[in-house]
């Protein structure tokens, strides 16, 4: 096992240490010229995180910067913000919802990352979803503007190898003892000059509308449709959901659909899903965030907007204590979020099989 110091292993840390001696040049005429040089805090705060800004990742110890406040306050923020029209960082009305991309590699982000990017994208009005580090973004020959402030994603590691785990891919902190965190700074499309994204073409709406019938009956959850209340009842293992003209759009009738089923992917036949006794007194806020967050994934995967819930000012203070009690806690929920939303997924390929069988 490798030697940390600091967050660093050892021999790093000497280098780093080395490099630091001779920087107080370097460090002035980086300030005089209003930029970040060697040694600077970066613009997100934390301690001296010098590898950020050459490397576009830092590492996390328990006397650097939290990796979980620093996400936790950003959603916290954005709730806050749009908690009296209950708006929340994952709902897209009338705009294209999408997945945050990585420009570099093409691939999604998830869990917390994808909330997260969700949030800076609100608060800034970023248009496009591809995000990328300053050296991501510099390999494409684009240039990130000069005091565009990054947003911060995480990253797992395992101490001894050099591969990255998303934190959606660990499960709960229990089991994260040989993991550390690292963190990146990214910056969106919108933030930087001489790129261009390509443009994408999206499914119509009747389209998109199919495809999440489709994709919801192969969930094999079963619906009763009628009533004035959307519920999940655990002891019948049943969704109830109001008939589709009860909605006032469509994305409304199909963000109400999975938030249930999302309810419902956590049955002990299903997922099972548990909250670690440190979340044990915030159980039923986190499983209304878990449901939340794992319709607004699903949604997002199928081309759907994830429209607000009109009884969203009953559950929003009880979010927000969940999440500034335990820092954790908004990472536990999207890591849950994440899984029930790849059960979702998973049922795809399951029906598909099972159709093909009885023909």
């Amino acid at each position: 096992m490798k030697r940390l110091i600091g967050g660093y292993e050892h021999g790093e840390w000497r280098a780093v240490m080395a490099r630091n001696k001779g920087q107080t040049a370097a460090a002035a005429l980086a300030r005089s010229e209003g930029r970040a040089g060697p040694g600077s805090r970066d613009e997100l705060g934390g301690r001296r995180e010098f590898l950020a800004a050459r490397h576009g990742a830092f590492r996390m110890s328990s006397d650097r910067a939290d990796i979980y406040a620093r996400i936790t306050n950003q959603i916290i923020a954005a709730i806050e913000a749009g908690a009296g029209e209950f708006v929340m960082p994952w709902h897209h009305e009338g705009t294209a919802t999408v997945r945050p991309i990585n420009v570099a590699s093409g691939k999604a982000y998830r869990g917390v990352n994808t909330l997260a990017l969700w949030a800076a994208a609100q608060s800034s009005g970023y248009p496009n979803g591809l995000w990328g580090t300053y050296r991501q973004w510099q390999a494409l020959g684009a240039q990130v503007r000069k005091g565009e402030k990054a947003t911060t994603v995480v990253f797992w590691g395992q101490i001894g190898d050099n591969t990255d785990e998303e934190c959606d891919k660990t499960g709960d902190a229990g089991e994260r003892r040989r993991l550390f965190a690292r963190g990146y700074s990214v910056f969106n499309c919108a933030q930087v000059d001489g790129y261009e994204p390509e443009p994408t073409v999206a499914r119509s709406e009747e389209e998109r509308i199919a495809h999440a019938d489709a994709f919801y009956a192969n969930l094999g959850i079963n619906t009763v449709y009628g009533g004035n209340e959307a519920y999940y009842l655990p002891s019948a293992d049943r969704v109830h959901v109001p008939v589709f003209r009860s909605f006032r759009d469509v994305a409304s009738h199909y963000s109400v659909r999975f938030h249930e089923a999302a309810h419902a992917s956590g049955a002990k036949h299903r997922l099972d899903r548990k909250f670690d006794k440190r979340l044990a007194r915030h159980e039923v806020a986190l499983e209304e965030i878990v449901a939340e967050l794992t319709a607004a994934f699903v949604m997002a995967d199928l081309g759907l907007a994830c429209c607000p819930r009109e009884d969203h000012a009953a559950y929003v203070s009880s979010w927000v204590k969940a999440l500034q009690d335990e820092k954790r806690a908004i990472v536990t929920a999207a890591s849950k979020a994440e899984q029930a939303a790849d059960w979702m997924h998973a049922q795809q390929g399951t029906a598909a099989a099972s159709k093909a069988k009885a023909a």
